[in-house]
């Protein structure tokens, strides 16, 4: 939110291929400093899955972004939209880890790293097939499953 004060809704101008490419970056730096140990610029790790986060959150406001959708929103229709993305999510984390036993916390931080980029990868995949899939739960539920694996991470990392 303090961004979005700061520089307004400019990430509204991104295409979703755009915000996909963005968090594959983040995930991409995550996966090199985890194999490398060493960053040659300030930005840390917890930065870039925080910036997952994010990004996870705004490529679901973007999907539901018609375009009529104005570019610049107010801090508060973001504020209020971003916050129903994370409850949504993180309503089905706990549906997901009540089913699953929790797994994820004997997990690897490295391993959560490599499912968000294996989720990147199915969803630049949907992308490219202009959404057109077969079995797949399409991509909103990618981006939830992506921002799910982050805050696990953060867990972990704390």
């Amino acid at each position: 939110m303090k961004k979005t004060r700061d520089y307004g809704t400019a990430w509204r101008i991104l295409r979703p291929e755009s915000i996909t490419d963005q968090i594959f970056i983040k995930a991409q730096r995550i996966r090199t400093l985890e194999e490398k140990k060493v960053s040659k610029v300030g930005d840390d790790v917890i930065g870039e899955y925080i910036g997952i986060i994010n990004y996870c959150v705004i490529a679901m406001m973007q999907l539901e972004s018609t375009p009529e959708t104005p570019y610049e929103l107010t801090p508060e229709h973001v504020e209020k939209h971003f916050d129903a993305k994370v409850l949504e999510t993180k309503e089905l984390m706990f549906a997901k880890n009540h089913d699953y036993g929790e797994a994820w916390r004997d997990m690897r931080i490295s391993s959560l790293t490599d499912l968000i980029l294996m989720k990147l990868l199915r969803v630049k995949q949907i992308e490219d097939n202009k959404g057109e899939t077969l079995a797949s739960e399409g991509v909103k539920a990618n981006y939830q499953d992506m921002l799910n694996y982050a805050v696990f991470a953060l867990i972990k990392l704390s």
